[in-house]
């Protein structure tokens, strides 16, 4: 589907966003060129601390501003990047302070999902322009409003599907797009690991350097559990979207390109919490499969509790097509194969990749995704992934973990991905807030 037609069919808060905008395409900057880029990251106990020193790397790039709700968390990053540039970022407790200050030009967001689309959205409002970790959004809804956001307010926002600047993987999609395995009509997608039980959390005293009500934020309140954070919150579905959307976003946005196509037109899910009883609410063990209405398909299997690999490998996917197959590894090679299953192309890069590394499975490649963010920003060239191609990539795994929820398969529009006939599954296409946390475009 075209993207215009795609943006005729979103609408927020009652009324169509902007038609054709450029930052939300992923167009040229035309702010002021070649400047350095001060930036803010939001959320550094784990992913965001190494962004944060990727980003401190780059020429062009400095790192301004540290938020964090967990002062622990924000004084040690804003330690390493002194360590690194030598000089000492800010740092800010509550995002909506930072997104004041008039000397920032970009958030960089790697906070819990369910913070994901609410600060993109407050970004851009306030001028800013983002780089957001995937998945975009912690609900369908939520990366519609995005979009909309970015459009309006004129600003670039970037999802961190890293691959999309890989270059192999690159020359990997225009070989398929260009015919090398005839018609591609079918794609298998996959991640393993070993996570342990995360047991039964007890109600407990919010620890003196956390401020737990603004780590909800837009999110209904709960209590604070002693097995929550850091990490488990990507189990519970009022702050998480499960494997699905913490790695399988990357197969899925991989195979999409792949296949190019867009939103599926029906989409299945089986799985569920096999591997221990604890307080682990989404599937440790799932499989997601979408049709798409050019009779293509693609699969995506998560296994978060058993790691053996699959073709050789933890994470990675395999194309099928009317004259031959692509093996791609997960990394920044891939192997060409005819029909009889004959090895006929091999492009190889020796970069180390760890399926089961939580911080960075593909260390030594993400900066690469990172420059093109900050180089998008000076003018010199367009984002490598735009939100409108993040939103369908998050928007795949997102329809399979409602399916998985509803137990039966959705039927959807593919011109947006909205459930049809099932109003019972489509309440998930959105969700509630927190009294007094309005999220508007």
């Amino acid at each position: 589907m075209q993207r215009r037609k795609f943006i005729q069919n979103v609408a927020v808060t009652g009324s169509s966003f902007l038609i054709g905008s450029q930052m939300a395409m992923g167009g040229v900057f035309k702010g002021s060129p070649n400047k350095k880029v001060v930036l803010g990251v939001m959320g550094v106990n784990s992913r965001g601390a190494f962004l944060a020193a990727k980003l401190a790397a780059i020429p062009d790039a400095e790192i301004g501003y540290i938020c964090d709700v967990d002062t622990v968390a924000m004084n040690r990053c804003i330690a390493e990047i002194e360590k690194i540039t030598g000089k000492k970022p800010k740092g800010i407790t509550d995002i909506r302070q930072l997104l004041e200050k008039k000397d920032l030009d970009a958030l960089v967001i790697a906070a819990p999902d369910h913070w994901h689309a609410p600060a993109t959205i407050i970004a851009c409002q306030a001028g800013k322009h983002v780089y957001v970790e995937k998945p975009c959004s912690h609900n369908p809804h939520e990366g519609e409003m995005a979009i909309a956001a970015a459009a309006k307010y004129n600003r670039l926002v970037q999802m961190g599907s890293q691959r999309r600047s890989f270059n192999n993987v690159q020359k990997m999609v225009q070989e398929l797009h260009n015919g090398i395995i005839g018609r591609a009509y079918f794609a298998r997608g996959w991640y393993v690991n070993n996570r342990k039980s995360i047991g039964f959390g007890k109600v407990a005293p919010v620890p003196a350097n956390l401020n737990y009500d603004l780590w909800q934020g837009y999110a209904p309140r709960r209590p604070y559990k002693d097995n929550l954070i850091h990490y488990n919150w990507h189990w519970n579905w009022n702050w998480g979207t499960g494997e699905a959307l913490n790695n399988g976003t990357h197969e899925i946005d991989v195979m999409r390109w792949g296949l190019g196509v867009n939103f599926p037109d029906r989409v299945t899910s089986s799985g569920g919490r096999f591997a221990f009883k604890d307080d682990w609410e989404t599937p440790d063990t799932q499989t997601i499969l979408a049709n798409f209405p050019n009779n293509t398909a693609i699969s995506w299997e998560g296994r978060s509790c058993n790691s053996f690999n699959s073709e050789g490998v933890g994470r990675g996917v395999v194309f099928y097509g009317d004259k031959g197959t692509i093996y791609y590894g997960g990394g920044n090679g891939y192997k060409v194969y005819d029909y009889d299953n004959k090895l006929v192309k091999e492009i190889k890069d020796e970069t180390p990749v760890d399926a089961g590394n939580k911080v960075s499975p593909t260390e030594l490649l993400d900066r690469v995704h990172l420059q093109n963010f900050i180089t998008s920003i000076q003018g010199d060239t367009q984002l490598n992934q735009t939100i409108i191609n993040g939103h369908k990539s998050t928007v795949i795994p997102q329809l399979g973990n409602i399916a998985q929820r509803m137990g039966r398969v959705l039927n959807c529009d593919p011109s947006n991905g909205h459930i049809l006939h099932d109003p019972e599954a489509m309440k998930l296409w959105s969700r509630d807030y927190e009294p007094g946390w309005n999220l508007k475009v």
